[in-house]
């Protein structure tokens, strides 16, 4: 055999040797600045760093590795390594796996290829079944556990979303929604008031999936409750209170906007308060005008008031509550929905009986048919009918 071959061999041996001491240096000292990774990992990249990144990720759960060379083959450039290797898994997890404790042997075999004494390329495999399948099998089972979390927290959340649509003579109520994920953080509610009265609420819970859910349907519980325990509730007092109720029963880093409406549906009269919710809107006369009242979200801070506005919707009106899923839609370029495009089509088409259809029509034709949806939608229209009896 040539002394090339030999010399080849001996640099493939320091190198696997080295690295399976955890020496990463000689990564720096052995690999070309070219060298090319052919046996890539999901995510990584064929170049130098990248490698000395994974065999560094790699090596992090195991200790007292161990590296046995059974035989070597070169000819030409290139060098066959066949291996015996063994490690204990004690030092973090692998694949989302706990540390067994348990020590593991496998074999494999290298292909390197070696130019002016410098290894260009790496070709790998190992029989490393006896330790990835623990790994693999805690991921089923942590899978596992999460779409059953997910199946709970749906049920929660469809329960407490309203069942079915409150009917009132001259009025029509339409709800749409849809969460971006299995369950998400929007909200929209009825409630039966004295006096004939019917609260709407319409809400976003910070974030999305089961955090969110969990604490949409708690927020849901509180503002039924403090509406039917006050006597004629205003929905300033309905925000305070849950507020307050609200602080100590979420997590520090999220809150909840919310927007609360009083109809009265025989005449009209609509008081409502805003704990920092998107804008709800009103069409009438052709124009589309903003529902402004000041408030905080819910859950920020203790203490908080909520400005009452009061406005009056007449025959043929609609007021439109929806969620910020909306108005942060993007298009493939990028660009946003929006509040004025928003804004511009209610005062358009705002006449249109099915004011909620219409909008989602022109979101879907906005976001082009590879949309993926970013975040919770919903969309609340109240319509008065345009003859009065």
């Amino acid at each position: 055999m040539s002394s090339e071959a030999e010399e080849n061999k001996a640099i493939v041996r320091h190198f696997v040797e080295e690295l399976e001491k955890g020496n990463l240096d000689v990564i720096d000292e052995l690999l070309a600045p070219d060298f090319v990774d052919r046996s890539l990992l999901p995510g990584q990249r064929p170049d130098r760093e990248s490698f000395k990144r994974t065999v560094a990720e790699t090596q992090a759960p195991f200790s007292n590795s161990n590296l046995t060379i059974d035989e070597q083959v070169a000819e030409g450039d290139k060098v066959v390594t066949w291996y015996t290797a063994s490690s204990t898994h004690d030092r973090g997890p692998l694949m989302g796996a706990p540390p067994t404790g348990k020590r593991h042997t496998f074999t494999g075999v290298y292909l390197h290829r070696i130019v002016g004494g410098k290894i260009v390329e790496e070709r790998s495999e190992a029989d490393a079944w006896p330790i990835m399948l623990p790994a693999l099998e805690q991921e089923l089972r942590e899978r596992e556990r999460i779409e059953q979390e997910l199946r709970v927290a749906r049920s929660i959340q469809q329960a407490s979303l309203p069942k079915e649509v409150p009917t009132l003579e001259g009025w029509q109520i339409s709800p749409f929604y849809q969460p971006a994920r299995e369950v998400g953080g929007d909200f929209y509610d009825f409630h039966l008031l004295s006096e004939g009265r019917l609260g709407v609420v319409v809400g976003d819970a910070t974030g999305k999936g089961v955090p969110a859910a969990l604490v949409m349907s708690t927020t849901c519980g509180m503002l039924q409750a403090v509406s039917q325990a006050l006597d004629s509730p205003s929905p300033g007092e309905v925000l305070a209170q849950v507020n307050e109720t609200l602080l100590s029963r979420i997590p520090a880093n999220m809150f909840v906007t919310c927007f609360y409406g009083a109809l009265d549906p025989r005449s009209g009269h609509l008081s409502f308060a805003n704990a920092g919710h998107d804008l709800p809107y009103v069409r009438r006369g052709g124009d589309c005008e903003e529902l402004r009242a000041r408030g905080m979200p819910l859950g920020l801070m203790p203490g908080m008031s909520y400005e009452q506005k009061e406005i009056v919707l007449d025959a043929g009106e609609a007021a439109l509550f929806y969620s910020d899923g909306l108005v942060e839609a993007h298009d493939p370029k990028g660009e946003m929905f929006g509040f004025p495009r928003l804004q511009a089509l209610i005062a358009k088409h705002g006449e249109e009986r099915s004011l909620g259809d219409f909008l989602l029509e022109e979101l879907y034709s906005f976001v082009g048919e590879s949309w993926e949806q970013e975040d919770d939608i919903t969309l609340l229209t109240l319509r008065r009918s345009a003859s009065l009896s």
